[in-house]
């Protein structure tokens, strides 16, 4: 394990040290269209409940018990045949008569919605061309297989957060053929012997686990501007274009004499 990872940061120069760039004036779609790559990893983080519960349980994980920032983590896969990027995840789905519950593949243009996702970041650890088919393989194969999304699992997770000498151990609610995200982008890696947080068992793993990672790689963060920002930004926009239309009513009614 060791020896592999060193051969892998001689082939690459991403993986000689770790950064991170913001990334504060492009919407989520440009965001992603710039920097998702096959073999990269995606964060996200949002205003839900179920965002809430699990920023709020990654507290553990800090000395001084800030929340996480993220609550969701997937894998890209790259461009397909439709013309649309597409990547593969454990999620739980909800719509319309109809619900998804485990390994599946989706448009990245899921992650476009600035008001479900509203935040977003994207890890490149610097894997070359024989481990990102690898990966990408194994991902696969567990949407093949139909690995279910575990709610219990996540249950057993914050047990082992509050508890962290079980991290290390098995998840105490475990199920067989089932992961939700953070486990199943930590058990991808694993299988090509990269292990993205060393002494915690996949099944105990969070999105902030990944994040935090002392692997070196490139992060690609999307860091929105305060709120207060956004309003004074709408406000002189608002201006510009009422000048501008007070202009133009001006023009129209006493146009320029003719020469």
């Amino acid at each position: 394990m060791e020896a592999h990872s060193a051969q892998n940061q001689e082939e690459s120069p991403l993986l000689a040290g770790s950064s991170t760039v913001i990334i504060s004036d492009l919407t989520n779609q440009e965001f992603l269209e710039r920097y998702a790559q096959p073999g990269r990893v995606g964060l996200s983080g949002g205003k839900t409940w179920i965002d809430k519960v699990i920023t709020r349980a990654e507290r553990h994980l800090d000395d001084q018990e800030r929340w996480g920032q993220w609550s969701h983590v997937f894998l890209f896969q790259g461009p397909r045949i439709d013309g649309h990027q597409w990547l593969v995840e454990s999620d739980l789905q909800l719509e319309r008569k109809h619900i998804r519950m485990g390994a599946q593949e989706n448009r990245m243009s899921k992650y476009y919605d600035e008001e479900l996702y509203s935040t977003l970041a994207i890890l490149d650890f610097g894997l070359n061309d024989v481990q990102v088919p690898a990966l990408l393989t194994e991902a696969l194969d567990l949407v093949a297989n139909r690995h279910r999304y575990s709610l219990r699992e996540l249950v057993g997770t914050l047990i082992a957060l509050r508890n962290p000498e079980l991290r290390c151990e098995e998840n105490v609610l475990a199920r067989e053929r089932s992961m939700y995200c953070s486990a199943f982008v930590q058990y991808l890696f694993r299988k090509i012997e990269i292990d993205l947080a060393p002494g915690v068992h996949a099944k105990n793993s969070t999105p902030e686990d990944i994040w935090r990672s002392k692997l070196p790689r490139v992060a690609y963060v999307l860091q929105r501007p305060p709120l207060r920002t956004k309003i004074e930004a709408g406000r002189v926009r608002l201006r510009r274009r009422i000048k501008a239309r007070v202009k133009s009513l001006k023009t129209r009614k006493n146009p320029p004499a003719a020469k």
